[in-house]
């Protein structure tokens, strides 16, 4: 390699001269400019190729690797002499080739349109080539593939290349395409890094010295997508199992959670159908020394839950053959195998790809990291490891939408990271993925298994909750996947691709928000809190998902309601959403007789369901069915409801030949009658005699003004009528228009009562009245004192609050909600709010679950690390921290517990949050590491307001002691193991480090990291 590195070093840099020659080989046009070539070509009429040779002579290392063989013939252009320039053209678009200097600048077919003009003529180094084009005064670029932390790219530089960055400002899995909103998208056929500086003007660079691009033109960034995907591949059509959470872990002899086989993945499996939640497969290795055993036996384990196997490979697959034969459906790679991404990258997903499909009739299902333009063909991208955080949720969300915008429609990351995360992060992050096609949950790594159940309630049905919505929705996100396999564009969108033409959602205004699909806009909560404040709705109507409320777009929705079990979403009104059954589990167990359809009806709307058998390659035979929902309606106020149930055209193995539709109407009102086809539906008086039924309908007032109609078995087309009702938002949208505004204190200890404020601010056109106002919440006792009876038009009347945490209730966070109900024109509305109070530990005392250090008669309490280690109690008496004793750390006086007899002694940061008084410039944590003992502490002050800051402390033993800034307490020479003393030579050692307080600020309560390698053993203020 060493000649061939100095010979690329040795040549000449340059740039394209003026025109000296044009030819023609059939649909190749090649330009000369002196000794350097450049050839035009066409691969289709919506796509141009420019290929330069900067010594005339053309090479393409890339191949078919990237830019797959077409099988139909390219376009052959005319060529017209302009004078300035040559206009080589087809139909769709015109490449100028100006002659003085030789530059180029690409037109639509009419050759009256610019899509770009070069600035500078293409110029090279040794080992580079540039291309610097002129920047449009409102031209925005997205693409580059996966872009941590980014969608949009005007005035930034992206890498194009795998930099080993999992967080946010990585790339990871970048692919070296952009698209502009100047109507075109451009990729550079090669595997060598390079960077794109989207500033003014534009350059775009790569580390070879030659130049390969094609350009897509297209009307609107969606169009360019298709065209760039129909150059690399089409995102592969997953299987139906794959659309669902996945599950990964190594069994066999792990090293983090001790002895066990791979059959034991099976419990884990069990625990999913016992937990009620849904899960579609599993890892069953982790490919670093984890192998596998009892490979068909597990896998027979697994599909008796309703779940399929996988393996994850470091290295290779050169048992694929007989793995897929024993049940291996899915594959995920890893980067010791596809080295530094690029072409290894591309070869290792095509290969895992077609090894399922060479050796089953399934569908390949691929998960990698660290890939290159083609890999959306053959593979789920995984954005790597990180730690679970509220910054980890807020820098994916532009992260996997923006992926869209290259042609990646399954691009995701661990549900709360594979390291690190909290019960709260968890849930934040399992909600807003449930609007992902794909998502999974990574155990192995983590201080403890990550499952969906681990954390006990309110977790655990929360994430229930998200877990069955994700699973109804299949219908809806397969027909999206099934989309994106024709079209390239993916189901996870910033708004930018809908909307392109709003100046806000190419800010900040939207970065933090998607859409799922163009009826679903998410968005996730990404720091403690439970409120949402910065929701951008664009243009036209949208409904919030939970309450029904309405909201006229563009708009800016600050202070949503949001506590742990609420996602911020919204419907477009007009949407039709196809759903399987409520309480479905499994793909394989859903009732085939029924499916539901929720629908928003405003103006005209649509919705084509695509259906197959889900697991075979039978769709490309043709076997695939469609079917048509329609929904019309007024764009407001009173009318006639129409939802069309169009004919299934299409067969597949499996396809029922009849089902009932049940369907859920959010109207606002109750209609007068329901007619299906010809036939004059009849009315239930409650929602449990109509499901008795085999058809009827069911108006529901307290279920956010929702009709709730039964079709009975249809096998064709019929529509369903609505009279006498109205648009999404009722008669009146208006009259929702209430508000309740509860504010409490944070923080409250068990027994002791707050106050706070309950306001109620009538935000419609007339009075209303009858207001009552209550607030609950589960061991709270709340005083809530009358509100006026009638509340005028802007009026806000606000309240005293008294609440009382249960003398007992355990420590934690509770939700209290606070209720405002009205009576408007023509009837009952109620409105919400609420408040996170946490009942924090009483002392850190309190908090102490774990034994860090043991005298001589109590080792085997002891267990540190989870191995049965222990600080020695008389080595750490000697250096100054006595059972019970004050000592002082970083200015602060500490208390040391009373530690050494095999009580509980320190805290395991696991997000506790600890009742702590005083005032000072510093909190002070005497504590100790078991790994990477980091994360985020929250402070609560008296006055309501907060501060956090990031502290860690080092490793106990053989690690810097000056890490992250902390300082060394104690220092003992040797430990206890549950055997006795060991490692007599060895410095084991107790920190401390220091959190900013705010000036002048009285403390009330810290939050501890969620880490459980951080051990604390106390706390100070200075």
């Amino acid at each position: 390699m060493a000649p061939t590195a100095a010979y690329a070093d040795a040549q000449p840099s340059g740039r394209l001269g003026d025109l000296t020659g044009l030819s023609t080989d059939g649909p190749v046009i090649t330009l000369k400019s002196g000794a350097a070539a450049v050839r035009v070509s066409f691969p289709a009429a919506s796509a141009v190729r420019i290929w330069l040779a900067p010594d005339g002579n053309f090479t393409d290392p890339a191949g078919h690797k990237i830019v797959l063989p077409k099988t139909t013939a390219p376009a052959t252009p005319q060529r017209v002499d302009k004078g300035a320039y040559w206009a080589i053209s087809t139909p769709q678009a015109t490449l100028r080739a100006y002659k003085h200097p030789l530059t180029f600048a690409l037109y639509d077919g009419a050759d009256r349109t610019q899509r770009w003009a070069e600035a500078a003529p293409l110029s090279w180094t040794g080992t580079t080539t540039t291309q610097t084009l002129a920047r449009g005064a409102a031209e925005q670029f997205v693409g580059g593939g996966e872009q941590n932390g980014r969608f949009s790219h005007r005035d930034q530089t992206i890498k194009i290349f795998a930099d080993d960055n999992w967080n946010d400002g990585g790339a990871p899995n970048s692919q070296p395409f952009y698209a502009s909103t100047a109507g075109y998208g451009v990729l550079r056929n090669t595997f060598a890094p390079g960077s794109y500086s989207f500033t003014s003007p534009v350059k775009t660079t790569h580390d070879e010295r030659r130049f390969d691009a094609t350009y897509v033109v297209g009307n609107g960034l969606k169009d360019v997508v298709s065209g760039y995907t129909d150059l690399v591949g089409k995102p592969f059509l997953p299987p139906i199992y794959g659309l669902e959470t996945g599950d990964s872990d190594c069994y066999l002899h792990n090293a983090n959670r001790g002895e066990r086989h791979t059959l034991d993945a099976v419990k884990i499996a069990e625990g999913y159908t016992q937990n009620g939640m849904p899960n579609g497969w599993m890892l069953v290795n982790d490919g670093y020394g984890c192998g596998y055993e009892n490979l068909q036996q597990t896998g027979e384990g697994l599909r008796k839950n309703n779940m399929q196997l996988g393996l994850w490979t470091e290295d290779g697959v050169p048992n694929q053959a007989e793995e897929v034969k024993a049940g291996v459906r899915v594959r995920k790679l890893d980067v010791a195998w596809v080295g530094p991404g690029y072409q290894f990258a591309l070869d290792a997903c095509d290969t895992a790809y077609k090894g399922i499909e060479d050796n089953s009739d399934a569908r390949g299902f691929v998960w990698q990291p660290v890939s290159w333009a083609g890999a959306q063909r053959c593979g789920v991208l995984w954005s790597g490891d990180q730690a679970g955080s509220y910054d980890y949720i807020k820098w994916q969300i532009p992260t996997y939408a923006g992926a869209t915008t290259s042609g990646i429609a399954y691009n995701t990351g661990d549900i709360d990271g594979i390291f690190g995360g909290s019960p709260q992060t968890y849930v934040r992050d399992l909600q807003w993925k449930t609007f992902l096609p794909a998502a999974m949950t990574m155990d192995g790594w983590a201080s403890s298994d990550k499952q969906p159940w681990r954390q006990g309630e309110p977790y655990t049905s929360i994430n229930r909750k998200y877990l069955l919505l994700k699973e109804r929705l299949l219908p809806y996100t397969y027909s999206y996947s099934a989309q994106a396999h024709q079209t390239g564009v993916g189901q996870v969108r910033p708004l930018a691709l809908e909307y392109p033409d709003d100046p806000n959602v190419w800010t900040d205004k939207a970065k933090y928000e998607f859409l799922s699909g163009t009826d679903f806009l998410v968005a996730p909560v990404y720091e403690k809190a439970n409120v949402r404040n910065g929701i951008y709705l664009p243009k036209g109507t949208w409904v919030d998902y939970w309450s029904g409320k309405t909201y006229t777009g563009p708009t800016t929705v600050d202070g949503y309601d949001a506590p742990l079990d609420t996602l911020p979403l919204f419907v477009r009104a007009g949407a039709v959403v196809p759903m399987w059954a409520e309480g479905t589990k499994s793909w394989q167990t859903r009732d085939k007789g029924e499916l539901d359809l929720d629908v928003y009806p405003q103006g005209h709307g649509s919705f084509t369901l695509t259906e197959d058998d889900g697991v075979t390659r039978g769709y490309q035979r043709g076997e695939q069915a469609k079917q048509t929902f329609t929904v019309d309606a007024p764009q407001s106020g009173p009318g006639t409801v129409t939802v069309g149930i169009g004919a299934s055209t299409g067969t597949y193995a499996g396809k029922p030949a009849a089902r009932n539709y049940l369907l859920t109407v959010h109207t606002g009102s109750k209609p007068g009658a329901v007619q299906a086809g010809t036939s004059v539906l009849r009315e239930y008086g409650s929602k449990a005699d109509l499901d008795k039924a085999s058809s009827g309908w069911w108006y529901d007032p307290a279920g956010k003004g929702v009709v709730r109609v039964k079709t009975g078995q249809l096998g064709d087309r019929q529509d369903v009528r609505l009279s006498g009702t109205s648009a999404v938002g009722g008669f009146f949208p208006e009259d929702d228009n209430g508000s309740v505004a509860l504010t409490v204190p944070v923080v409250a200890a068990a027994g002791q009562a707050v106050t706070g404020t309950l306001g109620f601010t009538n935000g419609t056109p007339l009075p209303v009245r009858d207001v009552r106002l209550a607030v609950q919440g589960n061991g709270f006792q709340a005083e809530v004192p009358a509100a006026p009876k009638l509340v005028l038009p802007g009026q806000t009347v606000r309240v005293p609050v008294k609440l009382t945490p249960d003398a007992g209730l355990k420590p934690a966070d509770y939700q209290v909600t606070a209720t405002a109900s009205y009576q408007a024109r023509l009837g009952a509305h109620q409105v919400t709010d609420s408040a996170t109070v946490t009942v924090p530990y009483a002392s850190l005392a309190a908090a102490y679950g774990n034994v860090g250090v043991t005298d001589a008669a109590h080792v085997t309490a002891g267990d540190l690390d989870g191995g049965g280690s222990s600080f020695r109690a008389e080595g750490l008496a000697e250096a100054g921290l006595k059972p019970g004793a004050a000592f002082t750390a970083n200015g602060a006086t500490l208390t040391w517990p009373d530690a050494g007899t095999g009580k509980a002694d320190n805290a395991v940061a696991a997000g506790q949050t600890i009742a702590v008084r005083g005032a000072g410039t510093k909190l002070v944590l005497a504590a100790t590491g078991t790994g990477t003992a980091k994360g985020t502490v929250f402070v609560q002050y008296a006055d309501g307001t907060t501060s956090q800051a990031d502290v860690g402390v080092p490793n106990w033993c053989c690690a810097d002691p000056a890490q992250y800034g902390a300082t060394t307490v104690a220092t003992v020479l040797g430990k206890n193991t549950r055997t006795g003393p060991a490692y007599p030579t060895t410095p084991y050692r107790v920190f401390a480090n220091s959190v900013p307080l705010t000036a002048g600020k009285e403390v009330v309560a810290v939050t501890l990291p969620s880490n459980s390698a951080l051990h604390v053993f106390a706390t100070g203020i200075a």
